[in-house]
């Protein structure tokens, strides 16, 4: 099975970043939100062997344009598969229970 390259936009950088802010000084637990980034940093990586095991996004913000997501606990990960560059392009991460 070919490697695909995992990119992340910028605003899913950010993202990641938000909810390490957002869990460490909301709650005061800084150990729990490194957890919960590095989570979503493993799912993310894991699309670089299985690029289309998330599902097809069919509601809601990037639906019906060859968007894919990936729920982790309470998060979704937006992607898209570039097959032709064997890429996997990170264009978002939000708290899922959200109206996104």
């Amino acid at each position: 099975m070919d490697k695909y390259v995992v990119k992340l936009y910028a605003h899913a950088y950010r993202d990641l970043n938000s909810i390490y802010t957002y869990i460490a000084g909301n709650f005061s637990e800084p150990g729990i939100a490194l957890n919960m980034v590095h989570e979503l940093e493993n799912a993310i990586f894991s699309l670089e062997q299985l690029p289309e095991r998330g599902a097809v996004r069919r509601i809601g913000a990037y639906a019906n344009g060859d968007y894919r997501q990936l729920f982790v606990k309470n998060y979704v990960v937006i992607y898209r598969v570039l097959k032709e560059k064997k890429e996997v392009h990170i264009v978002t991460v939000r708290y899922a229970p959200g109206n996104f």
